[in-house]
């Protein structure tokens, strides 16, 4: 099976509010790369947006009438928790949990403002 350019076989499909700034959220925090943006039809709703993040694919819209919200739980390997942890709660985020010492490095988690959570890991 031949897959579209950048992408893999499941990847994520979030329907947020105010998805538009989903692109700055995660640019800002985990330096996340735009790859598509699409409107509706003669309107300013984001119909679709794709960004990536160290080559992984998330995709996303605008939640509206038809399609209510419909958030996830992530899993992110970063290079420094901690400052990753403090980036996103500067960017609006709330802590879940905080970084701490797990058996599978040092974790923390944060809600985004979109209800997503990020479980913000170092190997």
């Amino acid at each position: 099976m031949k897959l579209p350019e950048k992408h893999q076989q499941v990847m994520p499909y979030l329907i947020l509010q105010d998805a538009e700034a989903f692109f700055d959220f995660t640019g800002k925090v985990f330096g996340a790369k735009e790859n598509h943006r699409s409107y509706r039809e003669g309107t300013k709703e984001l119909m679709h947006g794709e960004i990536s993040i160290g080559g992984n694919v998330i995709m996303f819209g605008q939640s509206n009438p038809n399609w209510g919200t419909d958030n996830a739980g992530l899993f992110i390997y970063v290079e420094d928790a901690d400052a990753t942890f403090k980036k996103a709660l500067a960017e609006g985020a709330t802590e879940v949990m905080p970084v701490t010492k797990q058996s599978y490095g040092k974790s923390g988690g944060v809600k985004d403002p979109f209800g997503n959570t990020w479980w913000i890991t170092t190997p």
